[in-house]
């Protein structure tokens, strides 16, 4: 780590809002930027997604913070300057980062593009850099990135709704291709109907799936089937319906993050279905083995996606006209949106209007 202040560790000066402390309280921060390298693109930041793992971070809930912590990795804008090694971006181009910043480039992962799952990866937000400084995420004015870690928004997406892609859109176009649940004739499940479980609706009923939403909240189900497109809708908590449903599904990509059940979820899997978990529970949850040897089923895990995998996804989206659904809220609003996500006030995604909003 650096012993300067953030203001003094680079030349460059910047601007955003941070969290001090494990209240998780946001407030404006100066601090500072590498100049603009050989393979660096600089870019003004215009928009920046809010996702919980950002709520996790500021209040230290996975006991890891780094403060002063700016967080934000849902991030994109335009190119205002590039090194002269950089091959694939200009100036003015529409750009975003997603999670990653760093990654070995050496180990197996990483030659196979999937620098998602490299050791050595360096988040965009509160992680240590290669020169030893804090990373600094996408509440501020801009940012500073190594060519190969960006990806191109296609001009078809709003930069807005459009953010989000680059973390909960990734997180759930990932498994349905890895799983091979991207196929036409499938019934996929999904489980939860927030940030992540509206965006594998939509992906998983672009590869021409039969989508059913598994949810809690029998409330949730003309939202749905009426405005998301979902094929069907199953309240987990009705023993009449889940059982109407036991072994029709394919597969279901789980998103849910608080302590749940998964046995009710494996009796809907066909035999040779697969339960993918992209939800992180705090506690872990129990695994019932019978159904699975019974079923030859699988119970895996799933996150985000390398850079080749991140820029195929934001290509199919834009092709396909997926977006999030978002709420656009001032960078001043902040602290009031972490207390809403918290309460899952929001649908689906808060996106802070960066270019418009944070005033120095």
């Amino acid at each position: 780590m650096s012993n300067k202040s953030p203001e003094e560790e680079h030349p460059r000066k910047a601007f955003g809002w941070a969290a001090r402390d494990s209240t998780g309280f946001l407030s404006p921060f100066n601090f500072s930027r590498r100049a603009n390298g050989d393979k660096d693109v600089t870019f003004k930041i215009l928009y920046c997604g809010i996702c919980h793992s950002d709520l996790h971070f500021i209040k230290n809930e996975w006991g890891d913070a780094k403060y002063p912590l700016l967080p934000g990795h849902e991030i994109v804008g335009t190119v205002t300057e590039v090194g002269h090694k950089v091959k694939n971006y200009k100036v003015g181009d529409r750009v975003g980062v997603g999670c990653l910043v760093g990654a070995c480039h050496d180990c197996d992962d990483c030659k196979n593009d999937l620098e998602n799952y490299c050791p050595k990866r360096i988040l965009s937000c509160n992680d240590i850099y290669n020169d030893m400084t804090p990373t600094y995420g996408g509440f501020s004015d801009y940012m500073v990135v190594e060519e190969r870690w960006l990806v191109r928004i296609p001009e078809s997406l709003p930069l807005d709704s459009g953010a989000p892609l680059l973390c909960a859109g990734i997180t759930v176009y990932s498994p349905l291709r890895y799983y091979g649940l991207d196929r036409p004739g499938l019934h996929v499940g999904v489980v939860g109907l927030g940030g992540l479980g509206h965006l594998a609706v939509k992906f998983a009923k672009a590869f021409g799936a039969k989508v059913t939403v598994i949810s809690t909240s029998p409330a949730k189900e003309e939202e749905a089937i009426g405005r998301l497109g979902a094929d069907g809708f199953l309240v987990s908590r009705d023993p009449e319906q889940m059982q109407a449903a036991k072994s029709t599904m394919d597969g279901i990509i789980d998103t849910v993050s608080a302590d749940h059940p998964i046995l009710p979820l494996i009796s809907l899997l066909r035999s040779h279905g697969k339960l993918v978990l992209v939800g992180a529970p705090e506690k872990p949850l129990e695994l019932p083995v019978f159904p699975l040897l019974l079923g030859r089923k699988i119970v895996g895990g799933s996150a985000i996606g390398g850079m080749k995998e991140t820029q195929e996804m934001m290509d199919f989206a834009g092709e396909h006209n997926i977006t999030a659904e978002v709420e656009i809220i001032p960078m001043d609003y902040v602290n009031a949106a972490m207390e809403r996500l918290a309460k899952a006030d929001v649908k689906y995604r808060f996106v802070v209007d960066i270019g418009n909003t944070l005033k120095a």
